[in-house]
């Protein structure tokens, strides 16, 4: 028994994950920070609000009290919970977590509506094009940015299984550290995935989560 759990525990610590959402076992390599921005918004000019990010919900603690009573449309079920923890007024969760999925989802939700979506600096989706084809009258507000860190890089150990959860991770992952042929890499979805170096070979998660990800990456392990 004891044998499994050291077994276990060793390929279990092999796992790094490229941000700082904390899992058993799971090594945190911080390769991105969210740096968040001042902000002045008349939330009383709009009938709905659309977050493609946990970020995009804390980016709006200097705002409390001024938008939770608006309609909220989430494009996941992680981001609906933080959006409920905030008591915020949830109308609707994305299917896919794919952020086109997301806009043709919210086109016959949002007619005649004034919408805001709460944004990165930088995104990747074409949400708000697709929204502006279909006569959606939206806005866009930027409140955070994510900056590559430049901490101090850490030794990843041969044969790690790497997930990453966003085109940031694959950025700022690369702008630090080299792969090596042994590395197994785990993307959160096609979004991601796209921004992937085509050179190297990588497996995507069936459900876009982190949960997701780390179960496929302990699989990968005990191949």
């Amino acid at each position: 028994m004891s044998y499994i759990f050291t077994r276990n525990l060793l390929f279990m610590s092999n796992i790094y994950l490229l941000n700082n959402q904390k899992h058993e076992k799971i090594i945190n390599l911080k390769v991105f920070k969210i740096n968040y921005l001042p902000i002045e918004i008349d939330f009383s000019q709009y009938d709905a609000l659309i977050f493609t990010s946990k970020n995009a919900i804390t980016s709006l603690q200097s705002q409390k009290g001024l938008w939770e009573n608006i309609d909220s449309y989430a494009i996941a079920p992680k981001t609906s919970e933080i959006l409920l923890l905030h008591k915020s007024k949830l109308k609707f969760v994305g299917k896919t977590s794919n952020g086109n999925d997301f806009a043709h989802e919210l086109i016959p939700l949002l007619e005649n509506k004034n919408v805001l979506y709460i944004c990165a600096k930088k995104t990747v989706s074409n949400l708000v094009p697709i929204l502006r084809d279909a006569k959606i009258n939206i806005k866009e507000q930027i409140t955070y940015e994510t900056l590559c860190s430049k901490e101090d890089k850490i030794n990843i150990s041969k044969d790690a299984v790497i997930i990453f959860s966003s085109p940031s991770c694959i950025e700022c992952f690369f702008k630090q550290y080299s792969w090596h042929e042994s590395y197994k890499a785990v993307l959160i979805g096609k979004t991601t995935a796209s921004f992937f170096p085509s050179n190297l070979d990588y497996v995507i998660s069936p459900t876009p989560s982190i949960l997701s990800c780390i179960a496929l990456a302990k699989e990968l392990l005990n191949k």
